[in-house]
Order: structure tokens, then C-alpha cells, then sequence
């Protein structure tokens, strides 16, 4: 492949199946196996992501959860689009410097342990979704998950997890020691994984739906949990969560049509900057992942996440200029600084006002039916493995998903983003998330061919990943296996720097770009789990799991 780094371990094109009629595509076989046998008895695609859902926060605990929240994005083969957010919320005993410590320091209490917890809306949101699209019966779907609490076989990709710095963050937790670390050690490739607790908490959830987790014996046991903990979560945070469906993120990119998450998601509204911005250059005519093509895209992105990052929350409590900053001339206006030359350094770009660290923390799944429904989900319980606490006597592992509020002006999150006002914690309020769930179609017409649907894991770093894959596609016209297995480069105005993937550059690119300005970081490990479907024009499916995670596609 012209351009792929001499050392770049994942060749171009590795990966993928095709299958004529149906696909599923996650980070885990069990979870792929367990929404291909949905859709074989006759599911909707959304039945087949609810019933991959409840397997993943039995099998990828790290990510899939009973505990957390997500973004679903659906299209319909007539035409029909829906995005229903059960992203969590804060509890309503929460405060605004709750997390803020002796001399305005943050403290590690929204990364770990009881308070870090939101209320979790999974199941609400698995419900919802299928009050409206599902086909088959609730608990057929719950079934499989059940069963795979009772034993599943750990493989490879479940104990690369379980990292030492993750795991003595477990054993903080005996409840959680006892779950993940059976006998006090790591279990082994091979090994049966038994989780019986789950296993009584997902049946609750079969039998009698959400009110099996947000009322019931299992809401107790979290209460109790909580005031055990110092947490904050109560029977009326539980009983009151809802689930929203709002209207999705219409993007015109290339002749193409991208669908894609709105706020409290973040990620719609940067690709729509994105897209706007870059469209005075043409991409295609560029040395792909030479010096030039980064920087112009990373000028793109330190423009697009200081918007976001000051200007974005929950909509239901701050009023959101979603409208003016998706639109072409935001972009044109953004843009006018671009120089295809020099850097622009991160401390004179600031939000325009209108008229660290990073990990797979997150899980994403795509999935086509045999009708041509299309369903993205991605989930989270923001940092691998949450708040680490797994709540005594349920087997449920509880996010951390209050760090992705603004803790206090100035401070950076876990992923090194500083955030304005607009995501300040409140009371029942949403926290801004990256979680990027889309679709695309083949041409501009709303009832256009389905052409790819994405997504990916990777806090921050989703909304990038999601618009390379893209642009590489349709910029540079790659096969969509090679666009994911490609190289990642990364910017999200502050820090200011271009970060990259190990052995991700080729040779002097780095050096051409400082020679521009930038500051160019390698990270020690890859970022990103992309999970894919694309349709060609036969109507063929290729299923791609991103090669970095070991995911699997499967279809027929």
C-alpha cells in the first residue's frame, strides 16, 4: 500500500468477511454469534443489537455494560432514522465541585469507586429500543446473555484487559475481585469465567424488563451499594431514567450522506465542522498521511474540539448552537485561519462565540439486516472497567462516567479535555460524550443506497478515527478493511499536539511537521476499535472488525 509506514504492524486490507444477506460485527464472538442467531430467527436489526448488547457486559466487561449507557443510530430499508440516547445521567443529589478538592485540585474520586458513578441507562435504552423496532420477544433476546453469565470460555482478546495497572484496581473492590480475579489471581486463557450474580440480575431483567434493574431487588442492592460507598445514586435517580429519542445529524459530505449522533454526543457535531472545513481542500489530491494531509486535518480539529469542548452538553438543560455550528458557513468562517504551511497554535484558537491519556474504553457494534435495516450502537463505561466497582451481589460493574463532565473550569478529564460551563454537572443532566454511531449512504438523497455503518471505541479519539476511516474511503477511495486498519493520528486542540499511533508515521513526516509548528507525540499503544459494515453495489456485505482488538465479524 503506497504511504503504509515501513513498520506498521496491520497490512492493508487484512480482515473482513462478506455474507449476501445479514452481518454483525463487535469486538467479541460470542456477542457476533449471538446477534447472527437473532437474525436468523427472524429478528429486526435492532433485536440483534439488543441481544449483542446483553452478551457484551457479560463477555467485554471492560466496555459492554448493565452499568453504563450509550448512542443507538438505526436506519430503516424504508428510509426511516432514529437516534435514541441512554447515555447516563447525573444523580440528583449531584453538585457542581463535587469532585474539586483543597485548593481547587481535582481529586481521582470521579475515576474511581462509588462517586465516579452516573445512573446507568443500558437496559432503559435496550428497552426503549425495542418498544419501537424489536420484532421478537424481550426475553428470547435477554436468553443469551443468561447463559453466557452462567460460563463462557475466556480467550485471548478478554484477558488483554486485564492489564496489572487494571487489575490492582479490582482487588480495591472485593466485590469486584471476587467477579474478575477468581481465587485472587488472573484467571487463564481456556478457563471458564462464572458469574452467577449476573447471571440472576440479567434473568430479573428477562422476566420483568427494565423494572428487573431500575426497581426491585436489584435497584435495592445498588442503593444500599452507594450508601455503603458514599455514593450518590438513589431509588428515585433509578425509577426516573429515561431514554430520548432525538433527531439525527444530517452531514452532505463528497456526494455522500452521513447520519450520525447529536448532542449530548459531541461527535456528530465535529465531523460536520470537520467536513466543512477541509472542503476548500481536496483531500484526494494529497499524499495520503503525507505531511500536508495531517496538518491540514489537525488545523481542522484543534478548530472543531475547541468548539466542542466549550460550547457542547446536554441540551435538555444548556441551549446548544448545534444548528449554526454544523453549518458551511461556521465552517468557511473557522477556516479562514487555515494555512497550508504553519501551524496555528492551540492558545490562539478559542471557541467562537455565535449570532493525556487515552484508551478503548468504549464498545461499538454494527449491524445489517437481512431486510437492509442498519442499526450502530456504541456503549461505554468511560474508562476500562468504570468506576472498577461492582455492586454487591448483582454482578453489575458501575461506570465512571461523571468524569466526563466538566470537573471544574480548567482541569482536564481523563482524556486530557479541558471543558467549558455548558458541560458543567448538574442534577439529572447528561454528560458530553465522543460516542460516534453512523451511517452512510451512497449518494445525498436521504433515501439513498446504504453504502457503510461505523463506529468505533476510543473516548475522544472516536470522532477522528471515525472521520479517517471515512475520509479514506471516500477522500482516497480505499477498500473499507484497509481504511480501518490504516494508521491514526490524532487532535483535540488542547493538549496542543498531533498524536500518532506506534510506528504510525512514515519516515519524515514527523520531521516535516514540526518544521510546520506542531508538536508531534507517538503513543505507546494503538487507539481505537472499528467495527464495520459495507455494502457494495451488488448488495454484497463485507463485515470489518478492526485488527487492533480482535473483534469479529460474521454473517450469511
Amino acid at each position: 500500500m503506497r504511504g503504509w509506514p515501513d513498520r506498521w504492524p496491520y497490512p492493508a486490507g487484512s480482515g473482513g468477511v462478506s455474507a449476501p444477506t445479514a452481518m454483525v460485527a463487535t469486538t467479541d464472538r460470542y456477542a457476533s454469534d449471538v446477534g447472527v442467531a437473532a437474525l436468523r430467527a427472524g429478528g429486526s436489526a435492532v433485536d440483534a443489537a439488543i441481544a449483542v448488547s446483553f452478551a457484551l457486559a457479560v463477555v467485554n466487561p471492560e466496555a459492554g455494560n448493565l452499568g453504563g449507557g450509550g448512542l443507538l443510530l438505526v436506519r430503516t430499508a424504508e428510509g426511516e432514522v432514529a437516534s435514541l440516547d441512554f447515555r447516563s445521567r447525573a444523580p440528583l443529589s449531584a453538585t457542581r465541585d463535587m469532585f474539586v478538592g483543597p485548593g481547587g485540585v481535582a481529586t481521582d474520586r470521579s475515576l474511581h469507586g462509588h462517586l465516579a458513578a452516573a445512573v446507568p441507562g443500558s437496559v432503559q435504552g435496550m428497552w426503549e429500543a425495542h418498544s419501537r423496532f424489536g420484532i421478537l420477544p424481550w426475553a428470547a433476546l435477554v436468553e443469551p446473555a443468561v447463559g453466557l453469565a452462567m460460563g463462557f470460555v475466556i480467550g485471548k482478546r478478554f484477558l488483554r484487559s486485564l492489564i496489572a495497572p487494571i487489575v490492582d484496581e479490582l482487588r480495591r473492590f472485593p466485590s469486584s475481585a471476587t467477579v474478575f480475579l477468581p481465587g485472587g489471581r488472573v484467571p487463564g486463557a481456556g478457563e471458564t469465567l462464572r458469574q452467577p450474580e449476573l447471571a440472576a440480575t440479567l434473568a430479573g431483567i428477562r422476566d420483568a424488563g427494565p423494572d428487573g434493574f431500575y426497581r426491585g431487588a436489584t435497584a435495592d442492592r445498588i442503593v444500599d451499594e452507594m450508601r455503603r460507598g458514599g455514593g450518590l445514586i438513589a431509588h428515585e435517580d433509578l425509577a426516573s431514567y429515561e431514554a430520548v429519542w432525538r433527531d439525527p445529524l444530517t452531514i452532505s459530505y463528497r456526494g455522500h450522506t452521513i447520519i450520525t449522533m447529536p448532542p449530548p454526543s459531541s461527535g456528530g457535531v465535529v465531523l460536520a465542522q470537520t467536513s466543512h472545513l477541509l472542503d476548500p481542500f481536496s483531500l484526494s489530491a494529497l499524499d495520503w498521511q503525507g505531511a500536508e494531509h495531517i496538518h491540514l486535518m489537525a488545523e481542522a480539529w484543534k478548530r472543531a474540539f475547541a468548539d466542542r469542548n466549550q460550547r457542547l452538553g446536554d441540551p435538555d438543560f444548556v441551549h446548544l448552537p448545534t444548528e449554526e455550528l454544523t453549518s458551511p458557513e461556521h465552517g468557511e468562517l473557522r477556516g479562514r485561519g487555515i494555512s497550508r504551511e504553519r501551524a496555528t497554535p492551540s492558545g490562539e484558537i478559542v471557541a467562537l462565540k455565535g449570532g493525556g491519556r487515552e484508551g478503548n474504553h468504549t464498545t461499538h457494534f454494527s449491524i445489517v439486516g437481512p431486510d437492509g435495516d442498519a442499526v450502530a450502537v456504541t456503549t461505554t463505561l468511560n474508562t476500562w472497567y468504570g468506576s472498577k466497582l461492582v455492586v454487591e451481589g448483582t454482578g453489575v460493574l458501575l461506570n465512571n462516567d461523571m468524569d466526563d463532565f466538566t470537573i471544574a473550569s480548567g482541569l482536564p478529564n481523563y482524556f486530557g479535555l479541558i471543558q467549558g460551563e455548558a458541560n458543567a454537572i448538574e442534577p439529572g443532566k447528561r454528560m458530553l460524550s465522543a460516542m460516534t454511531p453512523t451511517i452512510v449512504l451512497g449518494d445525498e438523497r436521504p433515501d439513498g443506497p446504504l453504502l457503510i455503518v461505523l463506529g468505533s471505541a476510543g473516548g475522544p479519539r472516536i470522532i477522528t478515527t471515525i472521520f479517517q476511516v471515512l475520509s479514506s474511503v471516500l477522500d482516497h477511495g480505499m477498500d473499507l478493511a484497509t481504511a480501518i486498519s490504516a494508521p491514526r493520528f490524532h487532535h483535540q486542540h488542547l493538549p496542543d499536539e498531533i498524536a500518532h499511533e506506534p510506528n504510525g508515521l512514515r519516515a519524515g513526516v514527523g520531521e516535516r511537521l514540526r518544521s510546520m509548528g506542531h508538536q508531534v507525540v507517538a503513543k505507546e499503544e494503538a487507539w481505537g476499535d472499528v467495527h464495520a459494515i459495507g455494502v457494495n453495489e451488488h448488495g454484497v456485505l463485507r463485515g470489518v472488525s478492526d485488527p487492533r482488538r480482535g473483534g469479529v465479524a460474521v454473517g450469511f
